[in-house]
């Protein structure tokens, strides 16, 4: 095999068997990948933007204090869990083309309604609404492609889409950076204000482009863009990786989904393993910077962009490199070992502060399993689609049940600049998270193993069956 066959396949995985499915893929690329990519970006946006509006004058002008912060975060997630698993359930009832641009134009209209808000009750109203319309994306997303590419395209597809939620995050800061020396009192309005308005006027078209050409799922695809041809091909070329039938919804999906270890496994694994992103989702390092002072507003929201930049590197080579294996667990041994340097730089406080600029951009690692946790759970529960839905629905769901108040209780401002608490839980936590990945690493193979000798003893059955068979015609 030639150095750049493999190079080649490293990267975007095994080439199509036929040209009609090289085009198919291309097809699917580009309007799958162009649509949720742009999506994630804006509610990435969004949420980076609050964190960043913070430390860039909201605190002051709506007069708040101690862990005010942390509340508008903390019920943000409680909008975004109550919303989770109903998001997702609504994809197997209206078209997705439908239901995810509504949700985003929910979103974009509330984020015009912060731009405007006048005290922090107002705020935490806007920001509960707001997180349920947001939770459609990320789990959705997941699930969509889940149902268009097979186990080997996957993790490549998951870390493009994570990593433009992280552009989000990247843009964000640059964006406020900018907003605040430009836009800062123009028309009596703060730099955060117009941060918000730019925020809205940059997501509602991308809604409109999901209603004319997001292709929803195999079964369902109505878009002109792919032929009756593309249609039959892309259900095809799941068969043996993925079930494409969309069946209506019943209650033997909860017996399905409660007798078996999946749910339990890979709820558990996110719920844990997330809390790794602690470093980035609550701007811990521009609460570090503007705490100890000495930094100005625009370097404030500057500087934490080298976490995300790395955040982004590694999604990146971590989901190329697992589709090139096929193997899941080794990226969240290096997201946890990487976290767990990072910290233990942190609580050394008098170490220079370079080495805590160091700490703090590898801790961008942290984003790296994001992408490859939900890969996993998408090939591991290929074989049932609506399962899949509810497991990558509950595994961001219960994450966010720890979200809503891990913020408050190991990361509150007040704790700014040393954060020992939350540094001590960082290195608990992953602990953990290498702990519960070797638990899901062995109920797959367990389950596999399993597969393989059930599917043995019936070839042996059948086999013994035709002997006898034979004997008695002779």
């Amino acid at each position: 095999m030639s150095t750049r066959w493999t190079v080649r396949t490293f990267l975007w995985g095994e080439a199509p068997s036929t040209k009609q499915e090289r085009n198919l893929l291309l097809k699917l690329d580009f309007f799958i990948l162009s649509y949720t990519c742009l999506v994630y970006f804006t509610n990435y946006l969004d949420r980076s933007n609050i964190n960043n509006a913070y430390v860039s004058g909201m605190k002051e002008d709506l007069s708040m204090e101690g862990t005010d912060f942390n509340k508008v975060l903390t019920i943000f997630t409680c909008g975004y869990i109550v919303g989770m698993i109903p998001n997702n359930l609504m994809l197997q009832i209206l078209p997705p083309r439908i239901w995810l641009p509504l949700c985003q134009i929910v979103w974009g209209v509330l984020t015009f309604c912060t731009s405007a808000v006048t005290n922090v009750q107002q705020l935490y109203a806007i920001r509960f609404f707001q997180g349920m319309a947001e939770s459609s994306t990320f789990v959705g997303t997941h699930y969509i492609l889940g149902s268009w590419y097979k186990p080997g395209e996957l993790g490549k597809r998951s870390g493009i889409f994570t990593s433009s939620g992280l552009a989000g995050t990247l843009f964000s800061g640059v964006l406020q950076g900018a907003v605040y020396s430009n836009l800062n009192g123009v028309s009596g309005r703060s730099g955060w204000r117009w941060l918000f308005i730019i925020d809205g006027v940059i997501t509602l078209p991308i809604a409109f482009y999901g209603f004319w050409l997001f292709p929803d799922v195999p079964a369902t695809t109505k878009v002109f863009y792919l032929s009756e041809e593309d249609r039959q091909l892309a259900t095809t070329r799941l068969r043996g990786y993925v079930e494409v039938k969309h069946s209506p919804l019943s209650w033997k999906l909860a017996k399905r989904v409660l007798t078996r270890w999946r749910w339990y496994a890979c709820s558990l694994l996110f719920a844990i393993s997330g809390e790794t992103e602690s470093f980035g989702s609550n701007n811990l390092m521009g609460q570090w910077l503007k705490a100890v002072g000495g930094y100005s507003v625009e370097q404030t929201d500057y500087y934490p962009a080298g976490v995300t930049a790395f955040g982004i590197f590694s999604t990146l080579v971590c989901a190329t490199w697992t589709d090139y294996t096929q193997v899941r667990w080794p990226v969240l041994l290096y997201m946890s070992g990487s976290c767990i340097v990072a910290s233990i730089c942190i609580l050394v406080w008098g170490s220079p502060t370079g080495l805590k600029f160091f700490a703090y951009y590898l801790a961008g690692a942290s984003y790296s399993g994001q992408a490859t946790t939900f890969a996993w759970a998408n090939q591991i529960c290929a074989d049932d689609d609506q399962e899949r839905a509810i497991v990558l629905a509950s595994m961001n769901m219960w994450n966010n049940v720890v979200n809503a108040w891990w913020s408050i209780v190991f990361y509150p401002a007040t704790d700014a600049p040393k954060f020992k608490k939350g540094m001590i839980a960082m290195i608990v936590i992953c602990a953990a998270t290498i702990a519960v990945t070797g638990l899901v690493w062995y109920l797959e193979n367990r389950e596999h193993r399993l597969g393989r000798r059930l599917e043995n003893r019936t070839t042996s059955e059948n086999e013994q069956e035709e002997k006898q068979t034979v004997v008695r015609l002779t």
